[in-house]
């Protein structure tokens, strides 16, 4: 049956956690009501992208962009919209300070400087439905590769595209496949790192959620160049919209011949089984997570030998992460070239990125190598509200590093972003306003991968202890200027001596924020002030000539540290407040300085 319009509700977790399961439900119950149902599909995607704007309903083919939906909305929409042909303007996401009288989706800079490759069938499909997938020419690298190349020309056509793993460490994708392939040892093993934990990541899960055909596609293409008949996909168990969509797709590859034995009838036997891990974050560490598939503790091993030469229960093993493997099929179809055209002289194609912190945007995005800072920050991602200052990115996750506003034109590639004492890493951005105190910042991330270390390595376990009670005295206010050194001295040790990438790249928010922000470090030893007025210890709330004496602070004060009669100016005892800040966020005058 062919329907004029679809409506593409988005069903990736963000959406889902505010309601869109529901809308959904609404949708279609309203458009049978009307008589509708002949006419208009509703059909459930994965993650849009937009995720601060959900729940998200895109119309096909007219590409209009309803956003904030609720339940109470579906009526109207339904009614207006879809019975008497008049979009209702108010529902739809309208670019701030433009006047445009319907916008589409190519008119929201969210959504006009992306380019689309891994994430190139994001809110156009049904996850859980494989004819979907290949109505967009899904499967056909397989059938490709299986009927026109042999094992060394998919290899070849990787290296050419100059594809990088975009898990974190960038190494040449197609090189590892032709170590692998050409490693001794059977049978040979590919697997899956889904286990993305980086705080504010969710890229692969959302790639998953959205198009777990892609991934599954790229595996066997990737088992087909390596040799390979078994794969894994290690895939953490807080995910379980994932895990469900990915399960489903398996099953449906299996029943239309795509995995099992004699695949496509050419002799070619590959199978898929899905792990879930517990949620250790050292277990995206590629030898940890093999430990974890052979049900020990997740815990690095020592490399070499590297996991392509001796890896899964000592047999060669090819670990992509969910975006490399994503993006396997579309070389394949389109051309390493193509691929190559993309992005800069050493960082190929397109990287997905996770925007999240203080930011109008939120959301998924995948952008051409070579795109500046700036305009991911400002141009697809809004900017920062309320009208704050831009003034820092962290970018790697806790391995990764805090880049300031004043290297807003640096460029995405590895290099560039290596270059300013961060990493690519898989792709989180944290963006930091006026408001965020750097000091603080390294102590979060420093706290993160401190409480996530296995433990095996004294310098990670114990160094990283001893650099995080540094930063918690100095954020304490009780820091000394011998602090700054001993933070240098601890991290290059720590960077030195870790057995794997946890520890080696635990200091790295310290090391940027200490190059960048030096100043804020030494305001809080010196002066015993933070700049940014966010560590309580160091503030402090007064009183000024703008009070009325109104009483609204009085009463909200829970230690009752301010007094005062009526229409008299009132006083904080410091010694009794406790810098909650309730007396700020009430009063509406303006009266309270925070120092």
């Amino acid at each position: 049956m062919e329907f004029r319009t679809h409506l593409m509700v988005c069903a990736g977790t963000a959406c889902v956690s505010c309601g869109a399961f529901n809308v959904k439900k609404l949708l279609e119950e309203e458009i049978k009501k009307k008589g509708l149902d002949k006419e208009i599909l509703v059909v459930g995607t994965g993650c849009q992208g937009f995720c601060a704007q959900g729940p998200i309903v895109v119309v096909r083919p007219d590409d209009i962009f309803y956003q904030l939906l609720s339940p109470e909305d579906v009526p109207h929409l339904v009614e207006e919209h879809f019975l008497k042909g008049r979009p209702v303007k108010k529902m739809m996401y309208t670019p701030p300070g433009e006047k445009i009288q319907i916008p589409t989706m190519s008119e929201i800079g969210f959504f006009n400087k992306q380019r689309l490759i891994a994430l190139r069938n994001k809110g156009l499909i049904d996850a859980e439905q494989i004819d979907d997938y290949i109505g967009r020419d899904g499967y056909n690298a397989l059938i490709k590769v299986l009927t026109e190349m042999n094992p060394d020309d998919i290899v070849k056509e990787v290296k050419d595209s100059g594809l990088r793993g975009r898990g974190g460490g960038g190494f040449p994708t197609g090189l590892k496949w032709e170590i692998c392939k050409n490693s001794k040892g059977s049978p040979k093993y590919i697997i899956c790192n889904a286990d993305e934990g980086d705080p504010g990541a969710y890229m692969d899960r959302s790639i998953i959620e959205s198009d777990p055909h892609s991934v599954i596609e790229g595996m066997l293409i990737g088992a087909r160049a390596i040799g390979a008949q078994e794969g894994v996909v290690y895939i953490r168990t807080e995910y379980p919209l994932a895990i469900k969509r990915l399960e489903t797709a398996i099953g449906q590859a299996r029943e239309y011949g795509l995995l099992g034995k004699d695949i496509l009838g050419k002799g070619f036997d590959f199978d898929l089984k899905i792990k879930q891990g517990a949620g250790a974050f050292v277990c995206g560490e590629e030898t940890a997570l093999m430990a974890s598939i052979e049900g020990k503790r997740g815990m690095p091993n020592k490399r070499p030998p590297f996991p392509a030469e001796s890896g899964l229960w000592n047999k060669p093993t090819n670990i992509n992460n969910v975006e490399t493997w994503a993006n396997i099929p579309w070389i394949i179809l389109k051309g390493a070239d193509r691929f190559a055209s993309i992005g800069t002289e050493k960082s190929k194609g397109t990287k997905v990125f996770s925007l999240v912190g203080k930011i109008n945007n939120t959301g998924l995005v995948e952008v051409p190598m070579g795109i500046t800072l700036k305009e991911i920050i400002f141009d697809i991602g809004g900017g920062v509200p309320n009208g704050k200052k831009f003034k820092a990115v962290q970018m790697g996750g806790p391995s990764g590093g805090c880049i300031p506003a004043e290297l807003g034109d640096t460029i995405i590639d590895y290099d560039s972003v290596t270059a300013t004492g961060a990493i690519m890493g898989s792709g989180g951005m944290v963006v930091m306003d006026e408001t965020t105190c750097m000091v603080d910042i390294a102590k979060y991330f420093l706290n993160f991968t401190q409480a996530e270390s296995c433990g095996k390595c004294t310098f990670c376990r114990i160094g990283t202890k001893r650099m995080l009670e540094i930063l918690q005295r100095i954020c304490d206010g009780n820091g000394v200027e011998e602090d700054i050194g001993k933070l240098q001295e601890l991290a290059a040790q720590i960077k030195d001596s870790s057995l794997c990438g946890l520890g080696q790249t635990a200091p790295n928010p310290v090391l940027t924020t200490l190059k960048y922000f030096r100043h804020e470090y030494e305001a809080h030893i010196k002066d015993k002030k933070c700049p940014a007025k966010s560590c309580k210890a160091l503030l402090t709330y007064e009183i000024n000539d703008q009070c009325i004496g109104c009483t609204v602070c009085v009463r909200v004060c829970p230690t009752k540290a301010i007094t005062g009669e009526r229409k008299v100016k009132h006083l904080i005892d410091q010694e009794k407040c406790i810098k909650c800040g309730a007396c700020f966020d009430i009063c509406k005058f303006k009266a309270i300085d925070v120092n």
